[in-house]
């Protein structure tokens, strides 16, 4: 059944292989590590939601919710302890609180702060955002951003003035990275873009393109990266917009834009991701081949995240997203479900958040998308026995 509501919408989603298995396994809140309290939001009841069957007739409830609306392109999304998020939006620098106060219209969304150092055009402006470990005692937030020259990281208390803690990182017109996230080892990961038409930057040790960079919250080179003094944690890469771990402290990340292939990486210490060399799966075993790829045409993915042995990735040109059900040892079970097929359009964003569910923005309001009247949206996606709403 479909229930359609101004508030909630929920959606049938056919999930076997990944949510049906509810004897086998349920998605509870993330671990201790991850910043946050759940948002007051309120558990779907059975009226709002749908059921996917499983071959030995369980089932699992999916509900889709929207909580806000009206947005401009939201790129990042990171939650502060008081269970409130902060959500970038990419085009107009501005860094947005949503919730956890809430209405008849969803979750209040309130502008925490203006970024005039950003220079938005095309693909670059205010990207990823992550909350620091300790901000409960430093109240800082570091956000990854274009200038007209170059893309940086940088730290603010909000507030109070950005400060840039890594510059140099090369800026193109569509192809930038942006993808930041604090580790479990507590540093502070970024993905980048290549910017190049050929590659060049991808397997140039020596350039911030087209690499996973790992750092102190100076924007130094992390204890224990491959080489010392080098930033460089995994090169190779496209264009990365999306880094999530698991609960065994593996790294997944997504990669968009490449020509060919979208893919998703399990992401090791010193490894090389092909990029330009190959694009999707390859025969040279001096690159790593992606856990999972996809045609460009139904991915191009961009977020991802994680809830127990499910990884999910929010799909741009595919307008949807994939969930893969990932065993102990880093390998995909079973075929990858899709969600939410052509009912948001463009889904770029994506975060699992302190109570069990996920939360998905839409990336409608930009020039490859077809905005609705609410466009861009934040959706949170709830699965049944994963303790969304029940804190």
């Amino acid at each position: 059944m479909i229930v359609r509501s101004r508030r909630a919408r929920a959606v049938s989603v056919t999930l076997a292989a990944v949510l049906g298995l509810a004897s086998a396994c349920s998605f509870g809140p993330p671990d201790p590590d991850q910043q946050g309290a759940p948002p007051n939001l309120p558990k779907p009841s059975a009226d709002a939601s749908d059921e996917a069957q499983d071959p030995s007739g369980g089932s699992q409830e999916v509900a889709v919710t929207v909580l806000a609306k009206g947005l401009d392109v939201p790129w990042g999304m990171a939650f502060l302890p008081d269970g409130s998020a902060l959500v970038t939006e990419r085009d107009t620098a501005r860094i947005l609180k949503v919730g956890p106060e809430s209405d008849a219209e969803g979750l209040a969304v309130t502008e925490a702060q203006r970024l005039a150092e950003v220079r938005a055009s095309d693909d670059g402006g205010l990207l990823g955002i992550a909350v620091s470990p300790k901000y409960e005692t430093d109240k800082t937030v570091f956000v990854y951003y274009s200038t007209a020259k170059d893309n940086r990281v940088g730290k603010l208390v909000l507030g109070q003035k950005l400060q840039p803690i890594l510059t140099g990182i090369p800026r193109s017109d569509a192809v930038n990275g942006g993808a930041l996230a604090f580790g479990p080892d507590g540093q502070l990961y970024a993905g980048t873009g290549d910017g190049t038409p050929t590659g060049a930057q991808a397997q140039n040790p020596k350039s911030l393109g087209g690499k996973i960079l790992r750092m102190t919250t100076a924007g130094k080179p992390a204890a224990g990266n491959p080489v010392k003094d080098s930033l460089v944690w995994s090169s190779g890469h496209h264009n990365v917009q999306g880094l999530a771990w698991d609960k065994t402290k593996r790294l997944y990340a997504s990669e968009s834009g490449q020509k060919k292939s979208g893919e998703l990486n399990v992401i090791v210490k010193g490894k090389n991701y092909g990029w330009p060399k190959a694009d999707g799966p390859g025969s040279d075993t001096k690159l790593t081949n992606p856990m999972f790829s996809w045609p460009v045409k139904d991915s191009n993915c961009s977020g991802v995240a994680v809830l127990e042995q499910m990884v999910a990735a929010a799909c741009l040109d595919g307008k949807r997203a994939y969930l893969l059900n990932v065993t102990q040892n880093g390998t995909v079970l079973g075929t990858p479900q899709e969600a939410l097929v052509g009912e948001y359009g463009r889904l770029r964003s994506m975060i699992a958040a302190p109570d069990g569910s996920l939360w998905i923005g839409t990336s409608n309001q930009e020039e490859a998308g077809t905005p609705a009247p609410d466009d861009d949206r934040i959706i949170r996606l709830v699965f049944s026995d994963g303790g969304a709403g029940r804190s």
